[in-house]
């Protein structure tokens, strides 16, 4: 059996093999988690949403989730699979610590969240997926990750959980006002 590239979703670049080799360095998972973070959302706000370095290198947006401790609104930059029917997916590998991301545990405790991609923002609902689901999506988590394996087993006992990311229903129409009399 030979090894085939997953292919990445339309309009997505692949990302470079180089990338996946680099990303397993113990080097790497010890500083990204500090460094890309912070470059990204700097990046983005000096430049008024128009770049997201990490975004030429792997498929990246931004999440926003509610805090589940403070109810105040946190945003971080992930690594995102878009589908064919407009949902996202997203791995919590948190680099293969051995906790999990505090994103992930915000959309386990609260599912809504705004997703930004192209200086453009929607609202979405979380749906984390049973390990039958990661299995069928492994070809698209490993296009948007590839380095998924790799931090899933420096998880140790952690399982890494992947969210589907579904647009939100529009809200419903305001109902209209009663005539005053």
């Amino acid at each position: 059996m030979t090894y085939q590239r997953p292919r990445p979703a339309p309009g997505q670049r692949p990302v470079h093999p180089l990338v996946a080799k680099i990303g397993t360095t113990r080097a790497f998972t010890r500083l990204a988690p500090r460094l890309l973070p912070l470059c990204d959302l700097a990046a983005h706000r000096l430049t008024r949403g128009r770049w997201l370095p990490s975004r030429h290198v792997l498929p990246t947006v931004l999440l926003t989730t509610t805090g589940r401790r403070t109810a105040r609104l946190h945003t971080v930059p992930v690594c995102a699979y878009a589908l064919p029917d407009g949902s996202w997916l997203v791995a919590a590998t948190n680099f293969g610590k051995e906790h999990q991301p505090a994103w992930a545990l915000n959309l386990l405790h609260q599912p809504h969240a705004t997703m930004t991609s192209s200086n453009r923002s929607r609202q979405f609902t979380a749906e984390r997926l049973a390990p039958e689901d990661i299995r069928a999506h492994r070809h698209h988590i490993l296009a948007m990750l590839p380095t998924y394996d790799a931090y899933a087993a420096r998880a140790g006992t952690r399982d890494v959980p992947v969210f589907r990311l579904r647009p939100a229903a529009p809200a419903a129409p305001a109902a209209p006002a009663a005539p005053s009399r």
